[in-house]
C-alpha cells in the first residue's frame, strides 16, 4: 500500500440521475490540500456546506448510506466512496449541484474512470493509517450478520451472501491486493435487488432513477405477463420485458458469475470509507448490508479515534500502561500536590477508564491526617477519582483542548475501606450516560481488589469561551478540568 497521501491533479465531472431520488445532478470531483480528507460540498445550498466523510454524520441507510450536517444531505455515498477508496485517495472535494450523485451503470466503473482520467497525485504528507492490532467483531444474529477485522499489515476484504434464494444462491468473494484488483474486478459490480422488492422499494418513494441499465433485477418468484408489466411501469420501462432464464430480467448477462457478491464488497469499502481514515486489516463480512456496514464503521473508527488521542498525550509506548505521569500533566492542569493520579492502564473512549494512584507516606497531607495514624483523607480519594473521569470525559469530546469540565454533584458516596501509605489505588469509572453537554459517571476504588470507595458524579462540559454567565450557572462547581 503506499506511504503518501493522494488527491487528484484536476477537476473532473460527471452527469447523470440519482437511483433512489431520480434528480439530475452533476458531480464534480476537485483537488484537496494534504490532510483535509474526502468532504461532499452541496453547492447548490446557501454557503455550499460540506459534509466530511465520517460515520458520525450517517442519518439513513435505507438501501443506501445517506450522509447529513446541518441543512446539507447527500444521498447513496457508497459507490463514491469505494472508487475514492479503491484508488487509495486521501484528499477530494466532492462537489454536487443535488441531493444524490449520479447512479451511472449502478457501479463503482465511472467514478473510478474519472478519477484516473483527471490524475492521481501523490503529496507530501504521509497516510496516517489505522494498524488494527486486535479483533474486532460485530454481530447481528437476528440478521445473520457477522463482520470481523482481524490484524495484518494490507488491506484485504472477504464477503459471503446467501440470501436463501435459488436464484442467487450462495456467493463469496475476496479482494487481496487493492492496487492489482480493485480496478477491473470489482469496481465494475453493479448494484443489485430483488423482484419482490421492487414494488416495496417504489411504494417507500425510492428507486426513482432505477431501471435495467443501472440496476441488476434478479428474479425470484413466478410471475405472469400482467405482473411483469406493472414492475416494468414501476420502473418506468418502456422496452419489452421478459422472465430471463440467467436469473435476471430479460436475461441480463452479469458481468461476473459472482457480481452480487462483488458488489456487495464495493459497498462495504465504500462504507467503511467513513471510518475516516485508510487502514490495514483483513475484513471478514458474512451477509454484509449498509445498517451492518455502518455500525461496525463506527466500531472502527472509535478504536481510531481513541488510538490517536492516545499517541498525541502518550509520545512513549510502555506496555500496560495508557497516560504515563508525563501524558497526564499534559492532559490535566493540576501539578503538586493536587496531581493525584499516576498513570491510566485502562482506556475505552467515551466509556470507560481506569487509574492508578500510589499512596506513599511522602503524600503532604499525611502530615496532619493524622499524626502517627496516617489515613488518606477521603475527600482527596474521591478528588483522585474524580481527575480520573476529567480524562474519560474531556477525551471523549471532539477538540478537548477547547473543553472545560465542571462536576456539577457527587452523590452517594461511601467510604469502605481506610487508605494508607502503601496502599494502590485503583479507580474505575463508567460513563453511564451523556446527553448534550452533560455526563454522568459512577467511580469506584479499590486496594488489592477489595473496594474502598465509592461515588457517582455528574458533570458539564462547556467550551473554553463560554461566557461567565454561561459557566455560573451550574451551582457551586466542585472542580475544573481541562486539556492544555
Amino acid at each position: 500500500m503506499i506511504a503518501h497521501q493522494r488527491t487528484i491533479n484536476k477537476q473532473i465531472s460527471i452527469k447523470g440521475l440519482g437511483l433512489h431520488t431520480g434528480v439530475e445532478t452533476t458531480l464534480t470531483f476537485k483537488p484537496a490540500p494534504e490532510d483535509y480528507g474526502i468532504r461532499f460540498k452541496r453547492v447548490d445550498l446557501g454557503g455550499s456546506p460540506e459534509i466530511p466523510a465520517i460515520v458520525d454524520l450517517v442519518v439513513d441507510v435505507s438501501r443506501g448510506t445517506t450522509l447529513s450536517l446541518g441543512e446539507a444531505k447527500v444521498y447513496t455515498v457508497e459507490h463514491v466512496l469505494a472508487a475514492i477508496v479503491g484508488l487509495q485517495i486521501d484528499n477530494i472535494i466532492i462537489e454536487l449541484d443535488n441531493i444524490e450523485p449520479p447512479i451511472c451503470d449502478g457501479s463503482a466503473r465511472p467514478f473510478v474512470d474519472a478519477l484516473l482520467e483527471a490524475g492521481l497525485h501523490a503529496q507530501t504528507a504521509m497516510k496516517d493509517y489505522l494498524i488494527i492490532d486486535q479483533t474486532i467483531h460485530y454481530r447481528d444474529e437476528k440478521k445473520g450478520v457477522d463482520i470481523v477485522a482481524l490484524p495484518t499489515d494490507d488491506y484485504r476484504i472477504t464477503v459471503m451472501i446467501d440470501y436463501q434464494n435459488q436464484a442467487l444462491g450462495s456467493q463469496h468473494t475476496g479482494l487481496f491486493n487493492l492496487e492489482k484488483e480493485f480496478v477491473e474486478e470489482f469496481s465494475s459490480a453493479r448494484t443489485f435487488c430483488f423482484l419482490h422488492e421492487v414494488e416495496q422499494l417504489h411504494s417507500q418513494g425510492l428507486i426513482k432513477g432505477g431501471n435495467l441499465d443501472n440496476a441488476i433485477v434478479i428474479v425470484d418468484r413466478e410471475m405472469n405477463d400482467e405482473e411483469v408489466k406493472r414492475v416494468a411501469q414501476k420502473l418506468g420501462i418502456s422496452q419489452s420485458v421478459i422472465l430471463g432464464k440467467t436469473g435476471a430480467l430479460n436475461n441480463k448477462l452479469l458481468r461476473y458469475k459472482n457480481e452480487p457478491a462483488r458488489h456487495k464488497l464495493l459497498d462495504l469499502m465504500g462504507d467503511l470509507a467513513l471510518i475516516g481514515t485508510p487502514f490495514k486489516a483483513q475484513i471478514l463480512a458474512a451477509r454484509p448490508g449498509h445498517a451492518s456496514n455502518i455500525e461496525f464503521a463506527k466500531l472502527v473508527r472509535k478504536m481510531y479515534l481513541q488510538k490517536k488521542l492516545v499517541k498525541k498525550f502518550q509520545h512513549e509506548k510502555k506496555e500496560g500502561v495508557v497516560f504515563d505521569i508525563n501524558a497526564i500533566k499534559r492532559i490535566l492542569p493540576h501539578r503538586y500536590p493536587f496531581l493525584l493520579i499516576d498513570k491510566i492502564i485502562d482506556f475505552k473512549l467515551d466509556e470507560s477508564i481506569i487509574g492508578v494512584k500510589n499512596v506513599t507516606i511522602n503524600e503532604p497531607f499525611f502530615e496532619g491526617h493524622f499524626p502517627g495514624q496516617p489515613v488518606m483523607p477521603g475527600v482527596l480519594i474521591i478528588e483522585a477519582m474524580a481527575q480520573t473521569g476529567g480524562i474519560l470525559l474531556l477525551n471523549g469530546v471532539e477538540n478537548p483542548g477547547d473543553k472545560l469540565v465542571y462536576f456539577m454533584s457527587i452523590n452517594n458516596v461511601k467510604f469502605r475501606k481506610p487508605v494508607v501509605p502503601g496502599d494502590q489505588l485503583i479507580f474505575e469509572l463508567k460513563l453511564i450516560n451523556r446527553r448534550n453537554k452533560i455526563a454522568v459517571m459512577s467511580g469506584k476504588a479499590y486496594v488489592d481488589g477489595n473496594l474502598v470507595a465509592e461515588a457517582e458524579m455528574s458533570a458539564a462540559i462547556v467550551d473554553r469561551n463560554d461566557s461567565p454567565e454561561t459557566k455560573n450557572k451550574f451551582e457551586k462547581p466542585k472542580e475544573q478540568y481541562t486539556i492544555k
